[in-house]
């Protein structure tokens, strides 16, 4: 009887019941001026439904008062972007109306169903409301006066639920808003194992190092060698103060929309901060950068920028021949410096993997290694 009884002590109940009679009140209002036409105002919402900011205020109305307090209502916020989502928006706005009438029904005729019944249990016969107008009067009848408020609840409580059952599948994100949030996601989780592993290879390897020499210095007694041992660990703490600076921008980078991140066409600003560091590169660009799609484009730039800092990071300034194009439906991507000693055999590093996994999440493949004397990254994404 409690879990029966439950639904009432819910504030959920009473907002849904709230939202489904607000259309109602316009409806009142039109049967107020025109009560020969009272299905004018169902007429009206064919055309308001096709205005882009409606889906917006709609899908506000219904997380607000459908689904209070939750995080992931399935309900989009976002104004209609196609003509599909302009239709779900019509359809909703009719299916509101109709939902709405149905429940201004049960919470006017149901009391008023459950009063007569007492009252022809009393021994008046009612003569206003045809259902019960033939009823002969007898003190069985109140026995059924709890039935039509037992229909009320039962009305109240599974319209409510009907009602936001419908908002998330016509006021549900769209596929293109889908697809923006799976490539969010993507992205993010793309990020947050990349920063994973530079920290892990930076920050730990920048204290196994203190750490050693610190021992070493302790140990060995010389203040010749625990001079050189003090300059090993202020250069390697340097680093890992480099790459922690370098890591926290990623994390501070993360709360800006995927749109605004940067792609391919901002990628010259990649190599000014290589030639600033002093790197020699040599771009080559060809083929429309601006054709490629947004999550290619994206990911193109972070592999470009993870091989960069690999070269500076392993080889220092060294010249660089960076490599661009566009061509036959897959983007192509290389990076080739001479081989050094830093770097002696095929990728092991957690950015290289970085680099294959990023690819592989596209549909595409990276290499990564020694090739006639000097290092690539070499990556074919395809753009469809």
């Amino acid at each position: 009887m409690a879990r029966f009884l439950r639904p009432l002590l819910r504030g959920t109940t009473y907002t849904r019941l709230l939202h489904l009679w607000v259309p109602m009140l316009i409806t009142s209002l039109w049967l107020f001026i025109s009560p020969g036409t009272p299905y004018a105002p169902a007429i009206a919402l064919l055309p308001v439904g096709l205005i882009p900011a409606v889906r917006m205020g709609e899908g506000v109305q219904a997380q607000l008062l459908l689904t209070p307090g939750k995080e992931d209502s399935g309900i989009s916020v976002a104004p209609s972007a196609t003509w599909r989502d302009r239709g779900r928006t019509v359809l909703w706005l009719e299916a509101r109306m109709a939902l709405g009438w149905v429940t201004t029904f049960a919470c006017v005729w149901f009391p008023v169903i459950s009063f007569q019944l007492i009252e022809i249990a009393r021994g008046r016969v009612p003569d206003d409301v045809w259902v019960l107008k033939e009823a002969s009067p007898s003190g069985w009848y109140a026995w059924l006066a709890p039935l039509p408020v037992i229909a009320l609840y039962g009305a109240v409580v599974g319209l409510g639920k009907v009602a936001t059952s419908t908002a998330r599948v016509l006021l549900g994100p769209s596929r293109a808003e889908q697809l923006a949030a799976l490539e969010e996601r993507t992205e993010q989780l793309l990020e947050r194992n990349r920063i994973a592993r530079e920290l892990h290879d930076s920050i730990g390897h920048a204290l196994t190092v203190a750490v050693v020499q610190a021992g070493a210095a302790r140990t060995a007694g010389d203040p010749e060698f625990t001079e050189r041992a003090l300059g090993a660990i202020e250069e390697t703490g340097r680093a890992a103060l480099e790459d922690l600076e370098r890591v926290l921008g990623v994390l501070r980078e993360t709360e800006r929309p995927v749109s605004s991140r940067p792609t391919l066409v901002d990628a010259d600003r990649l190599w000014e901060s290589a030639r600033a560091s002093g790197a020699k590169v040599d771009a080559e660009v060809t083929g429309p950068l601006e054709t490629v799609p947004g999550p290619v484009s994206r990911e193109g730039y972070r592999i470009l920028q993870e091989a960069l800092t690999n070269v500076l990071r392993h080889a220092g300034s060294v010249p660089v021949r960076v490599r661009i194009q566009v061509a036959d439906g897959t983007l192509h991507l290389e990076v080739r410096n001479p081989l050094t000693a830093a770097i002696s055999g095929p990728g092991r590093g957690s950015g290289l993997r970085g680099i294959r996994e990023r690819a592989a999440l596209l549909g595409g493949r990276a290499h990564t290694g020694p090739d006639e004397g000097d290092w690539q990254v070499h990556a074919e994404l395809p753009l469809s």
